[in-house]
């Protein structure tokens, strides 16, 4: 069934029960990566994003390393809560698109443009984020659920060395995605009143 952009952005959500099934395939989900790398704007057309697919084993190996590096600074005697949220909410999920920012592109840019060379970093993050929200919004049209995550830097060298990932790739972010188990749970809002200032 097809949305319009604002149900979509209405409807995506944190989800936090995933169940590792897809409503598309394998391939499908790859050019819904691949559409967001090509098309999603970045400051001075850097391009700087990067995107690993983590699918089926890749998928559970990711958070495995996750798990691991968890261990080493979790509390024992708190550890069993924090597995079970990572086995429930986001090993338990289909794949994983991990949102990495090359480094080497954005120092081309400073060094290009040294008048702005401070806020390439910062706008670099702004691509990224970017680039999260479309391709989460692009992953619920497609039928899944998603949440946003954030272990780096704790599992950025494993990560690395796993995959043989470019050292100037600099991790931001992960995306488990699956087939919703359970329905997110409520948002609240502040009033948009306060949030606008508009002028005529």
């Amino acid at each position: 069934m097809e949305k319009n952009s604002e149900e979509l952005f209405c409807r995506r959500r944190s989800y936090y029960a995933l169940a590792a099934e897809s409503p598309v395939t394998d391939a499908q989900i790859e050019e819904i990566v691949r559409f967001v790398v090509k098309h999603v704007p970045s400051a001075f057309n850097s391009q700087s994003t990067r995107l690993v697919l983590l699918l089926h084993e890749h998928h559970a190996e990711l958070w495995n390393i996750v798990k691991r590096a968890l261990r080493a600074v979790v509390p024992e005697d708190a550890f069993a809560r924090t597995e079970a949220k990572i086995d429930r909410s986001f090993a338990s999920g289909y794949g994983t698109v991990l949102f990495y920012e090359d480094s080497a592109a954005v120092r081309m840019l400073q060094q290009r443009y040294p008048t702005y060379a401070g806020n390439f970093p910062v706008w670099s993050e702004h691509t990224s984020a970017m680039h999260q929200l479309a391709l989460w919004t692009l992953l619920e049209e497609a039928g899944f659920g998603a949440s946003l995550q954030h272990y780096n830097p704790l599992i950025d060298r494993d990560v690395q060395q796993h995959w043989h990932l470019p050292s100037e790739w600099r991790l931001i972010a992960q995306m488990p995605f699956g087939l919703p188990a359970a329905d997110p749970e409520e948002k609240s809002f502040e009033p948009v009143e306060a949030r606008i200032r508009v002028f005529r």
